[in-house]
């Protein structure tokens, strides 16, 4: 038997040493080393390989031969739509032939169900299908299938936790279509550590890779994430597959975000919307209108942005709240917004704006449990902030979108034509944007013959203290509340 030693492995970027280190050397991220035993391949492991997953890849792949770009045709392999249209968005028309997604989120955000729901409908629509859980049991999975719609009972399932025992149903099925429920939980007789490891999901992932790709099937691999919310096991995990999907959302919320950190085959940049529901994960044709169905129109401390995510344009209400600090110490508190811009703003707000947020606790978050990241909703930002702080509401058709520079100036933004359009189709009339935006606007009158049927209002705005001025204009004096104006009355 082959002698086993210890070594300490990063789960970061998935370097092996020695000893223990409170810092990576090689990537730098601390507390990252996680002791491992480690083995080399056992001699019977060696020799049943030559009956596993590995066999097939390289019987498949001796038929390989170069062939010249110009003889290779496209079109040969086409894409598996698969009937979800906001998933099919994301990969960028369905899935390839031959490649390998990986699915990552926190868990219960509903990687499973989606994972489940999708190879479901494809199994119903007469494709072959191979679902391996290493996590449930049959009848866990049949338990939670009941309750999705459209599934069908023609889904082949596998529960099993080794490679080996996923080359017979491999090669009896030939399916189009693998699903691995988690990459984690999968380990393979090989490599003489826990399942999990950085070796088991580096040899794993490779050997069930490079069976797909042989074969020419879709391997989907759903991924664990750690507490700050990046995948699980090594980096090198992400450069063997070629689709990096991340399911966001917050659990207390019923939608559900759908990105593409990594795609060979489409953009970066698209989004899916989904909602989750009793009969499961419903897409969300227009995420818009569901993300400002219970927006406030009266309060002060709201505003309206256009975010643009890759081809598709999305409104979200952004919220701030500013109150005295009671403490002397200010406090800066944000969900879903990042704290360096947020706090980046405030000082901008403060130096080149009168207002005052020196003394204040400001509180500001995107609602509806979105992510916002993109620069053009600094100036929407700002006036949340603004109008929180001067107790002057927005008027309810009132947008703001624009990038703010430390000088206080306003920055354009790309694609206003289709911003503007979003806003315009759910009936806002003004919409306050960087005053190059509005030039090149203006200047351009093939964009904005297209939108002669819609009735708005560019308003530009050359800084930030220009856009508080139009606040304090065209702003609602906020009426004070019950609490405060029975104290003021009081104290009279």
């Amino acid at each position: 038997m082959a002698r086993a030693r210890t070594i300490h492995a990063c789960q970061a970027c998935g370097a092996q040493h020695s000893r223990w280190h409170g810092r990576c050397p090689d990537c730098g991220a601390w507390d990252s080393l996680v002791e491992e035993t480690y083995a080399a391949p056992r001699a019977a492991a060696v020799a049943n390989r030559g009956e596993g997953l590995a066999t097939m890849a390289g019987a498949a792949a001796g038929d390989e031969k170069p062939r010249r770009l110009s003889e290779i045709d496209r079109d040969a392999s086409p894409r598996i739509v698969t009937g979800e249209h906001e998933l099919d968005r994301v990969l960028g028309g369905g899935f390839v032939p031959g490649s390998v997604v990986l699915l990552g989120g926190d868990p219960g955000i509903g990687k499973s169900t989606l994972a489940l729901q999708l190879a479901g409908r494809l199994a119903a629509g007469g494709r072959s299908v191979l679902y391996v859980s290493g996590e449930e049991s049959a009848e866990q999975i049949k338990l939670r299938a009941e309750r999705l719609e459209g599934l069908g009972g023609s889904l082949q399932i596998l529960t099993t936790t080794r490679v080996e025992s996923l080359a017979a149903p491999i090669a009896d099925l030939a399916p189009s279509i693998i699903v691995v429920d988690s990459i984690q939980t999968i380990a393979t007789d090989a490599i003489e550590s826990a399942a999990g490891s950085v070796a088991q999901v580096r040899e794993s992932a490779a050997q069930l890779a490079a069976t797909a790709k042989r074969l020419g099937a879709v391997l989907l691999l759903i991924g664990h994430v750690t507490k700050d919310g990046q995948l699980a096991g090594p980096r090198v995990l992400e450069h063997l597959v070629d689709v990096v999907l991340t399911f966001e959302g917050d659990r207390a919320h019923a939608f559900r975000l759908l990105r593409a950190a990594k795609n060979r085959f489409g953009s970066t940049q698209e989004i899916g919307v989904f909602q989750m529901a009793a009969q499961g994960l419903e897409p969300v044709a227009n995420p818009s209108e569901l993300f400002l169905e219970e927006r406030s129109t009266r309060a002060p401390g709201s505003c309206v942005v256009p975010l643009l995510e890759g081809t598709r344009p999305m409104l979200v209400e952004l919220q701030a709240l500013v109150a005295p600090a009671p403490y002397g110490t200010p406090r800066r508190t944000t969900l879903g917004l990042e704290d360096a811009r947020v706090a980046l703003l405030l000082a901008v707000l403060d130096r080149r704006s009168p207002v005052d947020l020196l003394s204040q606790d400001v509180y500001a978050k995107a609602a509806g449990g979105v992510r916002v990241s993109e620069p053009a909703a600094d100036l929407a930002i700002a006036l949340a902030i603004a109008s929180s702080r001067l107790e002057l509401a927005l008027p309810a058709d009132t947008a703001a979108m624009g990038e703010i520079g430390l000088g206080g100036e306003l920055r354009r933004v790309s694609r206003v034509d289709v911003r503007v359009a979003e806003a315009a189709r759910l009936g806002f009339r003004r919409l306050l944007v960087p005053a190059v935006c509005e030039r090149e606007w203006r200047a351009r009158e093939s964009g904005a013959s297209e939108l002669l049927k819609l009735q708005y209002e560019l308003i530009p705005i050359e800084e930030i203290a220009q856009a508080v001025e139009w606040l304090r204009d065209h702003g609602t004096r906020a009426r004070p509340a019950r609490g405060r104006e029975e104290a003021s009355n009081s104290r009279g």
